[in-house]
């Protein structure tokens, strides 16, 4: 007697498809060939696979990314807190660039980087002097900075200062300036620049203060809080901002400042519920910058996106060594009134929370993110999911509560990202390709593989 056949699919569907016309029952495996069937990647990964060195050494990066303690301990001028900041520094997101290929809202922050300075008088003039080659110009990720989309910081800026207490090294980044036409998304308009002087000369004294009352923050214990109360902790910070503010609320009472003033700093912070994402940069970086340096690991420290390009680092190779693609186009949301091609492409460092873990690894966590960025909730869910195929272990701080608490994605692989064919999820922000007109929506988008690529043949 015959049995009945049982038909097994792999790869293309077309076959599948054309037996369920026929209303033949067929199990389907969504097969496609490792690194996409590309010989020399094939043998860079085959290089690489099952080597003891490496896998010892991404077992130390991501042991390195797990004992991380950021710490908020202090605030202080760029110019007196960052490493290599001088009088004539511009520091911007992303890997390197020159002044004359940034994109539109990059080159207006830094128009409004140099009028903020007193080096300018007019947008005009401090775009004459940008290009002048007074200016040096260099990455925020290669002095222990990050800053959100244009990513500016300039010398008299305040910047958070974190400090990574199991392994010593600092991070900085700069004061959220909050949602509208903000210097970060390329407007440097009158409005702009007396917010920025506010926060250096009212509210930075007042926030450094505090921070000294309270004896420093533990953000790695108020993310891992906000991630239980619906936070990502990228494009969502409203309970951590809560919790932040609920913790210094105390010490706001005692600094030695005029009620007035006191207050107004207070009202700022209370105000601005994306305040944490800074500091979430910050606690990221410092974070990662502890696992770069392992000899032979594969681990990813470094996302970043200048607009132009993408770049990224990798643990086991020189600290100044970026890989880089274009710049992707982020899909999502628009605001009433913009059409896709105001949209400036991929910008900002704020991609160091995906590559610590959390951000669009941990969307799970913060399905209403989704009403934000786009999608549905089982989109949020499959992101969180799928990101466990390209990393090397699960972060025992960060935990997801809609996956079971599982600890979210942490360490990503590059050999696992080139052989999976899977990219990094990043949710971020969406800027207009113009200076000065802001934030115009948010969205999803991921690297281009290229940067894996590159740095998987240049390892191996």
């Amino acid at each position: 007697m015959f049995e009945e056949l049982k038909f097994l699919n792999v790869g293309t569907p077309l076959f599948r498809d054309e037996l369920e016309k026929q209303r033949v029952s067929c199990a389907h495996v969504d097969w496609k060939p490792a690194a996409g069937g590309d010989i020399r990647l094939i043998e860079a990964l085959d290089r690489l696979a099952d080597r003891p060195e490496v896998e010892a050494a991404n077992r130390e990066a991501a042991d390195r990314i797990k004992r991380s303690q950021a710490v908020w301990i202090g605030m202080d001028l760029a110019l007196r807190a960052v490493p290599g900041m001088t009088p004539k520094t511009i520091l911007h997101a992303g890997p390197p660039i020159a002044y004359e290929q940034m994109c539109g809202p990059m080159q207006g922050a830094v128009q409004g980087a140099l009028l903020y300075e007193g080096l300018a008088e007019d947008a005009a003039g401090a775009d004459r002097l940008a290009r002048s080659g007074e200016i040096t110009f260099s990455p925020c990720h290669e002095h222990g900075c990050v800053g959100p989309m244009a990513g500016i910081v300039s010398p008299s800026m305040p910047v958070h200062i974190v400090e990574n207490r199991t392994f010593g090294n600092r991070s900085y980044s700069t004061v959220n300036e909050g949602l509208g036409k903000v210097l970060r998304f390329g407007a440097n308009s009158q409005e702009v620049l007396d917010r920025l002087r506010y926060i250096k000369e009212e509210f930075f004294p007042v926030m450094r203060s505090v921070v000294e009352l309270a004896g420093g923050v533990d953000l790695k214990n108020l993310t891992a809080q906000g991630l239980s109360m619906g936070d990502e902790c990228h494009n969502r910070n409203k309970a951590t901002t809560a919790l932040l503010l609920r913790d210094l609320l105390p010490f706001f009472m005692e600094a030695d400042f005029p009620a007035e003033v006191r207050n107004k700093a207070m009202l700022f912070l209370r105000g601005n519920e994306h305040y944490y994402l800074n500091l979430s940069m910050a606690a990221c970086k410092c974070t990662l910058d502890a696992a770069h340096g392992v000899p032979n690991s594969t681990i990813v420290t470094t996302m970043a996106r200048n607009g132009v390009e993408f770049g990224i680092r990798v643990s086991g190779m020189p600290v100044d060594c970026w890989f880089t693609g274009p710049a992707q186009r982020v899909e999502g949301l628009l605001f009433p009134g913009f059409q896709e091609e105001d949209a400036a492409l991929d910008l900002g460092d704020s991609a160091i929370t995906e590559t610590c873990g959390i951000g669009g690894f941990a969307m799970a966590a913060a399905p209403a993110i989704v009403q934000f960025v786009g999608g549905c909730v089982e989109d949020a869910f499959r992101y969180s999911r799928q990101m466990y195929e390209i990393t090397e272990t699960e972060s025992g701080s960060f935990f997801l509560p809609p996956l079971d608490f599982r600890g979210s994605a942490t360490g990503i692989d590059l050999r696992k990202v080139v052989e999976a064919g899977i990219l990094p999820v990043i949710n971020t922000g969406i800027a207009h390709r113009e200076a000065g007109v802001g934030q115009i929506g948010a969205g999803i988008v991921h690297p281009p593989m290229a940067c894996f690529e590159k740095a998987l043949l240049a390892f191996s």
